[in-house]
C-alpha cells in the first residue's frame, strides 16, 4: 500500500497580513498531481487542517476543493485534528461525507481503526486527534492525564489494544511535539519545547508508521515516526527548509521504504542583512524582487521610512528590522551619568541621543539643525 503523508495545512493563515489562499491551492494542487503520478492509494493529513478554531467560508471551500480532487484520484483520504483546529467544526460533516474520505475528530474512537485492504491483506489506520489532557480526561475515568505526554501513552495504549484485536499492518496518526525534533526546523507557534509537553518516542512503538503533524518543517524521529511539515512557508525561520510530503509504501511485511517528495515553493522567502543602501542595491533587487523579503538593516542609526523604500524596491517585503551592527564596545553609563558633564542644551541633546542611540550622538547634520533650532528658542525669546 502507498500512502502520501501531509500534514498543518493551516487553510485561512495569513504571512504577515498577506492572504495564503492562492499560494495553497496552487500547492495543494501540485500535491494532488503526485498522489496522482505515484498512485497513492491513501492520503493522510495529520492535523492543523485549518488555522483557526473558526474558519472564514473561503477556508472551507478550499478544504472541500482539495479532499474532491484528492479523491477523484482513486485515493482514499484519512483526515485528523490538531490543535488549531475546532474538532467539532472539523468533524461535524464526517458521517455526510464520500466513501473514501474520513475525518477522524472522536478520542473515544481512537482504538478503532480505519480498515483499508490491499493484496497482502488489511491495513489498519487509526488517528489520534489532538488531545488537549484537560478536555478530554473526561472521556476515560481513573487514569491520570495531566500532560501532553500522559494524554499520548494513554492514546497509544488504546492505539495499541486496537492492533491486537484487529491483525495486520498498522499506522497511527498523530499531532504532538515529538522528543527527538530539531528545535532549528521551523517549530509551531504554540510548541513549548521542554517540560510536559515533549511526548517521549517510545510513546510510539508498535504501529508500522506513525504519521505526526504540529512541527512545520520535515523530520525523521525515527525510520518509522515521522513528520512530514507544512505545504508553505509560514514564518522566515522557516525559507531554509524543502516543502514536501513524505511517500510511505507498505509491503506484506510492514514498512518497506519512505521517499520525501519536493513541492513547489510559489514564492520564496529570503532575509537581506546590511546597510540599508547595500539592501536597495540594483544587484540585490535584480534577485530578489520578486521574493517575500525580510530586510534587516544594519545601519548604525534607525533610517526614516524604511519600509516605504524597500517596498519601492521589493514588492513583497514583508518585514524590516534595525539591528545596529556595533563595531566597538559600547561603555554603558546611565542617563544621569551622560548628563553630568553636560553644560549647555547642545550638550544635554547630545547627551540623550547618545543615551537612547546606543552611544551614538547627532550627526553632523543633526548637530547642525539642533544649533539652529536653539538660536531660534534663544532669538524668539529675546522679542518677548
Amino acid at each position: 500500500m502507498r500512502i502520501l503523508h501531509t500534514s498543518d495545512w493551516h487553510i485561512g493563515r495569513t504571512f504577515h497580513g498577506n492572504s495564503t489562499m492562492d499560494a495553497l491551492a496552487e500547492v495543494l494542487g501540485a500535491l494532488t498531481e503526485q498522489v496522482r503520478e505515484n498512485a497513492v492509494d491513501v492520503v493522510i493529513v495529520a492535523g492543523d487542517v485549518f488555522d483557526s478554531a473558526t474558519p472564514a467560508g473561503g477556508a472551507y471551500t478550499l478544504l472541500g476543493d482539495a479532499l474532491v480532487a484528492l479523491h477523484e484520484t482513486g485515493a482514499r483520504v484519512i483526515v485528523t485534528s490538531g490543535n488549531h483546529d475546532s474538532a467539532a467544526r472539523l468533524g461535524f460533516q464526517a458521517r455526510l461525507l464520500r466513501d473514501g474520505i474520513h475525518v477522524l475528530t472522536d478520542p473515544r474512537a481512537i482504538g478503532t481503526p480505519v480498515t483499508l485492504t490491499d493484496a497482502d491483506g488489511p491495513v489498519q489506520f487509526y488517528g489520534i486527534p489532538y488531545l488537549e489532557p484537560a478536555i478530554v480526561r473526561q472521556h476515560w475515568s481513573g487514569v491520570d492525564l495531566r500532560t501532553q505526554a500522559q494524554t499520548l501513552a494513554h492514546a497509544m495504549d488504546l492505539v495499541r489494544a486496537g492492533m491486537a484485536a484487529h491483525p495486520g499492518r498498522s499506522v497511527a496518526i498523530a499531532h504532538c511535539f515529538s522528543a527527538g525534533v530539531d528545535a532549528t526546523i521551523g517549530l509551531e507557534r504554540e510548541v513549548r519545547q521542554g517540560g510536559l509537553d515533549v511526548v517521549p518516542l517510545s510513546v510510539f512503538d508498535g504501529p508500522d508508521y506513525v504519521a505526526l503533524g504540529h512541527i512545520h518543517g520535515r523530520q525523521q524521529i525515527s525510520e518509522r515516526v515521522r513528520y512530514s511539515g507544512a505545504p508553505l512557508h509560514y514564518s522566515f525561520g522557516e525559507q531554509s527548509k524543502p516543502r514536501g510530503s513524505w511517500l510511505v509504501d507498505l509491503d506484506a511485511a510492514g514498512l518497506a521504504s519512505v521517499t520525501w517528495l519536493d513541492l513547489p515553493v510559489p514564492r520564496r522567502l529570503v532575509t537581506l542583512t546590511g546597510a540599508l543602501d547595500e539592501i536597495l542595491s540594483d544587484e540585490n533587487v535584480a534577485a530578489h524582487a520578486d521574493d517575500w523579503v525580510c530586510a534587516v538593516y544594519t545601519d548604525s542609526l534607525a533610517q526614516t521610512e524604511p519600509m516605504r523604500r524597500l517596498r519601492e524596491r521589493y514588492p513583497y517585503c514583508a518585514m524590516v528590522m534595525h539591528q545596529p551592527a556595533e563595531t566597538e564596545r559600547v561603555i554603558e553609563r546611565s542617563y544621569a551619568d551622560r548628563l553630568r558633564g553636560a553644560v549647555t542644551d547642545p550638550e544635554r541633546i547630545e547627551a540623550f541621543l547618545e543615551h537612547v542611540r546606543s552611544g551614538h550622538g547627532p550627526t553632523e547634520r543633526e548637530g547642525e539643525l539642533i544649533r539652529e533650532v536653539l538660536d531660534d528658542r534663544v532669538r524668539a525669546d529675546a522679542l518677548i
